[in-house]
């Protein structure tokens, strides 16, 4: 077996698991589960209906790069939504099956396993970005992110030795749990310090389309390489998906798009790795990357949800908006896994302990004394948990 296969942490879920498994919730209240990020609302009928009429495309088999229209879809919606003078769809894009897939294959695919290698990360962070960095050979790194830097990676605690050695910097933009936004000038500083140590940044976006402010949508990495004056996006990468945008997580949708140089070698790898994308599939997202009315609507769900539950939360736990994406990171009174464990014993809600998705680094666990909420629930179900929460709070 591969040896790096024992280097790997339980997934945070095994983990909940783990910890509940003493515990019996009350019977007499039915279970709110705001641990996992997986997107409730309604997939569009559009998407539906599209893929329901192209299931005769399961006889052929797909090609990995996917067809033309779906490259020329994804590059006019990057076009659109980060004002991008140019991409190149045919040699700047390839369609993924889901970004979870793609961002563990992509660091098999650029690193090389040498004993300094080093890729980095946030810390809190999205497990796959720990197990391709370990898969890959290399040595993970992390960076913290605290309310010291509202919540965005410490970068200026990056010693010049380790941007040397660092191969791939994983960026979560907005975060994962976070939901801080990675500001356009640093993002710009980052491409910098890439060109200048040779590394590769690889921008995991995929909540880049739930936010609050119409007028002030998230910026991202192809759109600071733009402002550099750089259509070649080089050494930037980034990976979008249709699972939150679009409420498609099961679709598995998504895509790789930014240095074609890169991308040529990470098609190749894709090649063998055997992950094509069914061609009804690839109509049905072409269908979603073409309109935005129903991602508008999504938005307005996700806003009217947070100010929901803040408006019962705010006085009883330490928590606050969110730049974007659809989580709340609150400040627990008590440790984060104990409060998962209360929560879960007395009011049948199921949130996720910060330190499951976070590892020591500089002497901290930037997950400890917090937990993640996904408001993915409905809005009365939501509504219903702040208030179970806040019960909970009162009676610790």
């Amino acid at each position: 077996m591969n040896p790096y296969l024992n280097l790997l942490q339980p997934y945070p879920f095994q983990k909940l698991h783990t910890l509940f498994s003493d515990l019996t919730p009350p019977a007499d209240k039915n279970s709110i589960a705001l641990s996992i990020g997986e997107p409730r609302h309604p997939s569009p009928q559009f998407v539906l209906d599209t893929l329901a009429a192209n299931l005769d495309q399961l006889s052929k088999y797909p090609a990995t790069a996917g067809i033309p229209e779906l490259w020329q879809a994804i590059a006019a919606w990057l076009e659109r939504r980060f004002n991008l003078a140019q991409v190149d769809a045919k040699r700047q894009v390839i369609p993924v099956n889901g970004t979870r897939e793609a961002l563990f294959a992509f660091a098999q695919a650029v690193v090389t396993p040498t004993k300094e290698a080093l890729v980095l990360s946030p810390n809190p962070f999205y497990q796959i970005y720990e197990g391709a960095t370990l898969l890959a050979g290399a040595q993970a790194g992390f960076i913290n992110c605290g309310p010291q830097t509202n919540f965005l990676p410490d970068f200026d605690a990056v010693t010049a030795q380790q941007w040397q050695n660092c191969q791939l910097l994983y960026l979560c933009s907005p975060g994962n749990p976070t939901g801080a936004v990675i500001p356009l000038e640093q993002l710009k500083h980052l491409i910098e310090l890439a060109r200048e140590h040779d590394f590769i940044i690889a921008s995991d976006e995929c909540y880049s389309e739930i936010y609050f402010d119409e007028s002030a949508p998230p910026p991202g990495l192809l759109q600071a390489c733009a402002e550099l004056g750089d259509s070649e996006y080089r050494n930037c990468v980034v990976f979008h998906s249709l699972s939150k945008r679009s409420n498609l997580p099961g679709l598995r949708s998504g895509f790789v798009a930014g240095d074609a140089g890169v991308l040529e070698k990470f098609l190749l790898y894709r090649t063998y790795h055997g992950c094509a994308m069914p061609l009804h599939h690839q109509l049905a997202s072409i269908a979603a990357w073409n309109d935005e009315d129903h991602v508008l609507e999504n938005r307005r769900l996700y806003r009217e949800k947070f100010s929901a539950m803040l408006s019962q939360l705010n006085g009883h736990l330490e928590v606050s908006a969110p730049d974007a994406g659809f989580y709340l990171w609150p400040k627990t009174p008590i440790p984060e896994t104990e409060f998962a464990r209360r929560l879960y014993s007395d009011e049948h809600v199921t949130v996720l302990p910060g330190s499951f998705l976070a590892r020591e680094s500089a002497g901290v666990n930037p997950g400890e004394f917090r937990v993640r909420m996904a408001l993915v629930a409905e809005l009365e179900q939501c509504v219903e948990a702040a208030q179970r929460i806040v019960h909970c709070v009162e009676n610790l």
